[in-house]
């Protein structure tokens, strides 16, 4: 880890570790939200991310309105244990959580400043959300709707070396589909059924290998779920074996399923053991995702550093 430089020892910075796409604590996808008053070097931020160790940590910085009736404005920026991120959308849904509920903003509109652009959330009424076997079932707070970019994708051609890899990387899963996203440069790997994704025991050696930055696995959900399609996404280069809920993964497989089932709004389930339920419309005119989902802060303290 590189060592953090001593003019970064400045006022401790407050922090939240946030439970994204979940209706109660351990469950869904978390992420630690710092809370800066002004920039602080790379080094500083990614060194605070590893420390953290979880899929993603986002540090937020004010911006000063345009005028006064604008709605509050931050610059936001993402990490992985590793590396920094273009989009991540479990992070961004933590990040306006903890902005709406700890009071920090006025009004229910936030824009964040990102490196995909300038992406709004939205504090919503609660919508309906549906159970599933690792979900608790006692809802309450606000949903979030996170208006992000979609992320495109191209065919990947599947020669004999790659398509042997990637089965085994999926420890031999039946692969009806692959595509490449061009944000996050991750495979869409379309597999037989939702059951087959519940089931994938992955092997991340072999993973690791894969010719992209991760591979996101779906499938349609079986009748019975009340979801449209499953997911998981697994990015051991990044330092994420799996993703518990990855809400930019959702910026593909969206537009996909959209064109396969012939529909634009859904009920997405990543089957990863912490689980989680992304509710989604895909504009296809303006090429946006609506992400709706919800959040529930476990732990705050200070960065000491």
């Amino acid at each position: 880890m590189a060592s953090v430089p001593s003019a970064n020892a400045k006022k401790p910075v407050k922090y939240f570790v946030v439970d994204a796409f979940a209706e109660a604590a351990f469950k869904g996808n978390p992420a630690a939200v710092c809370l800066l008053e002004e920039e602080r070097k790379e080094e500083w931020l990614q060194a605070v991310a590893a420390e953290f160790n979880i899929s993603e940590t986002c540090f937020i910085t004010p911006i000063s309105p345009i005028s006064e009736s604008s709605i509050s404005r931050f610059r936001l920026r993402w990490f992985t244990p590793v590396a920094e991120v273009k989009l991540c959308g479990h992070a961004t849904l933590a990040t306006a959580h903890t902005l709406f509920s700890s009071g920090l903003v006025d009004g229910d509109i936030i824009a964040f400043e990102t490196l995909s652009g300038v992406l709004i959330a939205k504090k919503i009424p609660t919508i309906d959300t549906t159970s599933a076997s690792n979900l608790e079932k006692t809802p309450t707070g606000f949903h979030i709707e996170l208006d992000f970019p979609v992320d495109s994708f191209t065919d990947f051609s599947l020669d004999d070396e790659s398509a042997s890899l990637i089965s085994e990387a999926l420890d031999g899963a039946s692969i009806v589909d692959v595509k490449r996203t061009k944000i996050g440069d991750d495979l869409l790997v379309i597999i037989s059924s939702g059951k087959a994704v519940l089931e994938l025991q992955p092997k991340f050696d072999a993973l690791v290998k894969c010719p992209a930055r991760g591979v996101v696995v779906s499938a349609v959900a079986p009748s019975d779920s009340e979801f449209d399609f499953f997911s998981r996404f697994f990015c051991p280069k990044l330092g994420i074996k799996e993703d518990p809920v990855c809400g930019s993964a959702h910026c593909s497989l969206t537009p996909y399923w959209s064109k396969k089932l012939g529909k634009c709004n859904f009920k997405a389930y990543q089957a990863s053991p912490r689980g989680g339920v992304l509710n989604v419309h895909f504009d296809e005119p303006t090429q946006r995702v609506f992400l709706r989902g919800k959040a529930v802060t476990v732990m705050e303290g200070h960065v000491l550093v």
